[in-house]
């Protein structure tokens, strides 16, 4: 294949154009197996964090309540799909990871369960634990905290994964390093800098933080380089949020079987958060979900990658005549990840992209119909339903996927990502330019 731009979608996404892409290699029962991963390898991604649970209580008593356990709930949005909506069939629920305790995003379970792995994998190699039956709470010991603070952990970010990454590190007592990139807003480091992170602000884009962390991580024996590009350990976290969702449908009487399709919108940045849940949701529902990611018009790094005909190395942006120029800090990225792209290929049904406005005309009406206030970025997901419904090539994947007579029965899930801690004169902002842009 030559270059995206040269063709009718390079064309509609250099000019910035909402579009809904279908993937054409999507194989909606034969998209259950990785070369490299499995339904065993999430399990034991889950075990882990169970394994951790009292130690996380420890470290967050946020976690009481939850027995040290970080997840979010699954919400109805009767409200939302009465108001806006009017036309869905089905049921609209919403996957509340903007609420996720300790880290506020939908990073936290994948952030810290990497973050756990090589924590546990020091402790067993230097004799604080003797194996994974052994007390956790022993990573709390001062045989512990001294072992972790002569570790660095780094990881470049543009907001919210650094925000996972760097709270958990600090908490277990490693020395933590967080790239920011130019697009990260200023709370979220100043949040960091609260924890004893140290942050390191670059002035270009996030692969561009991403090449320059990474570098300086390598360049020191005793730094652990959390890469968001190419992690099993973040993915196969994220991918947890599946077996989560799954006991919560089950609890909820909510069935996902060849009657009654799964319809899944997540924001997507870099794509190891979506890609992950993508995954692990397939692994669990295999033909019954259809995920869908949202990027913003001046990013679609995944969409972009998921063209390449080598998935490991994908275009750029910047190479159809985009700038990365979003209010979306957590989605506004230059270049997708190759490693998931490959992973995801036959798996992920379609992305679309969304502007600015329609952002924050989203997140003003979650917040109005539901109360439930996120940022820009965790908004993305909210224009899915009425692309796959309200349009033509949603109509079609629709009919390619013998789903029309079975709408009716259908769940569509909003996957909101990050929000919980913005500042409440930020939040403010934010719900004022929706209303400006709501009421035009």
């Amino acid at each position: 294949m030559g270059h995206i731009i040269d063709t009718p979608l390079g064309q509609t996404l250099r000019a910035g154009k909402p579009t809904l892409w279908l993937n054409p290699e999507f194989k909606a029962d034969k998209a259950l197996q990785s070369s490299e991963l499995s339904l065993t390898d999430i399990h034991q991604a889950d075990q882990r964090l169970r394994r951790c649970a009292a130690l996380l209580q420890q470290l967050f008593p946020e976690l009481i309540s939850s027995n040290g356990l970080i997840e979010s709930e699954l919400l109805s949005a009767n409200n939302l799909q009465q108001l806006h909506y009017p036309d869905l069939s089905g049921k609209l629920m919403i996957k509340g990871d903007h609420a996720l305790p300790v880290a506020g995003s939908i990073k936290a379970r994948g952030g810290i369960h990497e973050v756990l792995c090589h924590a546990e994998q020091l402790a067993l190699e230097h004799g604080i634990i003797s194996s994974y039956d052994d007390n956790y709470l022993k990573l709390l010991s001062e045989d512990a905290q001294a072992l972790f603070n002569r570790h660095e952990i780094a990881v470049s970010s543009t907001g919210n994964l650094g925000l996972s990454i760097g709270i958990i590190s600090a908490a277990l007592g490693f020395r933590s390093v967080v790239h920011m990139s130019v697009e990260a807003k200023q709370w979220k480091k100043q949040r960091l800098r609260d924890r004893g992170v140290t942050v390191v602000e670059h002035s270009d884009d996030y692969s561009a933080a991403v090449a320059a962390g990474r570098a300086a991580s390598n360049a020191d024996p005793v730094s652990y380089f959390v890469d968001d590009e190419n992690s099993p350990r973040l993915f196969l976290g994220y991918a947890v949020a599946a077996l989560r969702l799954q006991q919560q449908l089950i609890e909820q009487q909510i069935p996902v079987d060849a009657e009654h399709p799964l319809f899944v919108y997540i924001p997507c940045g870099v794509g190891g958060a979506p890609g992950g849940i993508n995954f692990g949701l397939k692994q669990i529902f295999g033909a019954h979900v259809h995920c869908f990611f949202a990027e913003p018009v001046q990013a679609p790094c995944v969409l972009i990658g998921m063209q390449a005909d080598d998935k490991q190395h994908p275009e750029s942006v910047y190479q159809v005549g985009l700038r990365v120029d979003t209010e979306a800090d957590g989605l506004a990225v230059s270049m997708a990840s190759g490693w998931v792209c490959s992973v995801i290929e036959n798996m992920l049904s379609g992305i679309f992209t969304v502007t600015d406005e329609e952002l924050f005309r989203n997140l003003f009406r979650l917040c109005q119909s539901e109360g439930i206030e996120v940022e820009p970025s965790a908004a993305a997901g909210l224009s899915g339903p009425v692309w796959l419904t309200g349009t033509e090539p949603g109509k079609a994947y629709q009919q390619q996927q013998r789903l029309e007579p079975l709408m009716h029965n259908a769940t569509h899930l909003l996957w909101t990502t990050g929000g919980l801690f913005v500042p409440a004169e930020e939040m403010q902002k934010f719900q004022q330019r929706g209303s400006q842009l709501s009421a035009r």
